[in-house]
């Protein structure tokens, strides 16, 4: 199997890209606007979590490798 550190390692630093733009979203409590309808904040609150878990994992496995 190829090694894959440059993939998590990608991955990871996009995944932190996205936590950090929804960070940025709810702590300038900046409105986000899909198609006419008003995100909610907490939708941003999920984002951070999930993106945020995702980017750990992802440099966690790449330095694991």
């Amino acid at each position: 199997m190829k090694n894959n550190k440059w993939y998590y390692t990608i991955s990871a630093v996009a995944f932190t890209a996205i936590a950090a733009g929804h960070l940025a979203r709810i702590i300038f409590e900046m409105d986000a606007v899909v198609a006419g309808y008003i995100v909610p904040v907490w939708v941003s609150v999920v984002a951070v979590l999930a993106a945020g878990y995702l980017a750990i994992r992802g440099f966690m496995e790449a330095h694991k490798l």
